[in-house]
This record gives structure tokens, sequence and C-alpha cells, in this order.
């Protein structure tokens, strides 16, 4: 999707040409809004989306193939499902049948899609996030703060072509930005590349519009990556350098320049001072994760 935070609810029109990838040499998106189109929170822009994409996705398809057509489909279903708020302006599904679900779960129509928002929809309420608590704006503030430099998606695969499309998909970018959980903990990103694998069965009319997308895969393989991931290899790191337990200010200055780079080598000489307060040259570990990670578990 197009970050959050570049959106200007005055900025209306149609979507520019830099959305449409060209300038990279290949038009992955090709949507045009209908005249009177009201743009949600302001008209989406994807170049910075679409660098992600080309910098790092895993498959080229031939133009015209099966999965060319399925990935443009797919793409501008993402710039009404996100960004268009009245499903009477949208043109990439029959509103009249279109349902939704997630892994088998309660199906869901074009109007509540609308209204809660795809990532509250593909996600729901876990330990770490609470789509029921959270609004459209909310999710996609969250999550435009969360990949900062794009959450792109490709698709890996079409095993059946129309009308019944079933696909392999993918969906990746960098944990660049902050993730804030359910709790209101925030979660630094390390920069780390996050992958989600997973599969989509969608019906479609001789005009390929979209009447029902059944998908599936893990939400747990997006959420545990942000909340857990970085603290987990800082303290295994931690504890395979430790002398029972405890390590001193060289091996944590080494295990952050390897593990975590992003977190300045002052401010690791600052924290172990900090924790080291009777000054025997080693701290434990356990205490060291918790100061680095803020608290976060």
């Amino acid at each position: 999707m197009a970050l959050y935070g570049e959106l200007n609810v005055k900025d209306q029109g149609p979507l520019s040409e830099e959305s449409s990838g060209k300038p990279f040499g290949e038009v992955i998106r090709d949507y045009e809004a209908l005249p009177n189109t009201q743009w949600r929170f302001g008209k989406p822009n994807y170049a910075r989306v679409n660098k992600m994409y080309f910098d790092n996705r895993s498959k080229v398809h031939p133009e015209g193939s099966l999965e060319s057509v399925v990935s443009k489909v797919v793409k501008n279903w993402e710039v009404e499902s996100h960004h268009i708020a009245d499903p009477k302006q949208w043109k990439t599904m029959d509103i009249s049948k279109f349902k939704a679900s997630l892994n088998g779960g309660a199906c869901i129509d074009a109007q509540t899609m609308a209204d809660v928002g795809p990532y509250n929809m593909l996600i729901g309420d876990t330990p770490t996030y609470a789509a029921s608590e959270l609004s459209f704006e909310q999710s996609n503030k969250i999550f435009g703060g969360t990949f900062s430099e794009g959450f792109a998606w490709e698709v890996l695969e079409v095993l059946s072509g129309p009308p019944t499309v079933a696909f392999k998909w993918r969906h990746f970018g960098k944990f660049s930005g902050t993730y804030t959980d359910r709790q209101g903990r925030e979660h630094k990103g390390t920069g780390e590349m996050i992958d989600l694998i997973g599969m989509c069965i969608a019906q479609v009319n001789e005009s390929l519009l979209i009447e029902s997308l059944d998908i599936y895969y893990n939400p747990d393989d997006l959420l545990r990556p942000l909340t857990t991931g970085a603290q987990s290899k800082v303290a295994a790191a931690l504890h395979a350098a430790s002398d029972k337990g405890y390590v001193d200010l060289d091996g944590l200055k080494g295990i952050m320049r390897a593990v975590k780079p992003s977190f300045p080598e002052a401010s690791a000489e600052k924290l172990f001072k900090a924790i080291d307060k009777d000054g025997c040259g080693k701290v434990k570990v356990e205490v060291l994760v918790q100061e680095i990670f803020g608290g976060a578990k």
C-alpha cells in the first residue's frame, strides 16, 4: 500500500505515472479512478512501495502471462480497498456479490471491508494486534509506520485460471520503522526483511471483476518478527557470548554491531555503565535485553 504518512486528503485526482511503475520500465498498476472518485486519505503515491517491489521481488513475470494479469488485478484491488472509502466507486469488484474471508473464517461483504479496512480484516485479534479496537485509519497508520520503506506484494505462482483463480503470493518489506502493539509498546525495527507467504482463491467473472476472495496465511508470521524478532536475536547472541549469563562491555559492543547495527556504540557504552553500577565489568544478559528494547517483551 501507499504510505499513510505521505497522504494529504486535499490531494485528489488521477494516480501519477510513478505510481504505475512506468519509471522502472514496467507498468504493474494501471488503475484509473472514476472522475468523481474521492480518495479516502488523499491520492496515494506508490513510488516508495514500487521501489521496494522492483528492488526485492523474487519473480519477473512475462507481460501478458496469467501471473502478470493476476498481479495487476490484485494491485488495482489494493488501490480501492485501501484508498477509496465508497464501495460504489470501486471498479475491481462486483460489490453486489463480493465477499472475503481469512483462513476459512466468516465472510465479510464490500461495505464491511470498506469500514474496517484490509489490515483489520486480514489480521484479526491477536495478543499483539487488536483489530476490533482499531479504526481503518489507525491500522493504516500503524503499518505505514512499521514499513517506512513500503510493504510490497507479488504473485509467486498462479495454479488455476479464471473463473476460479488460485494463486500463491508473497508480501514483503523491511522492518525499518516502529511497530506499536496492542499494549502500546513500541518495537523498533532493525531493517530486516519481513516475508509473508500465503495462498488466495479468487472467484472472478468474465470481466475479471472480483466476486470473492478466500485468503490463507498465518498472521503470526507477520506479527511475531515485529514484536520478538530483533529482541530474540540479540538475546540469543548475548547468551551465546556470555559467561554464566553475564557479558562484558566488549562482548556487548561486538554483539550489537553484528546483530543490531542501528544501535550506536556510544549508547551501548552508556547503557552498560548505567547497569554496571558497582563497576564489576559484567552485567546480566536479561537486564541488558530489557533495557535495550525498552521493556518490550
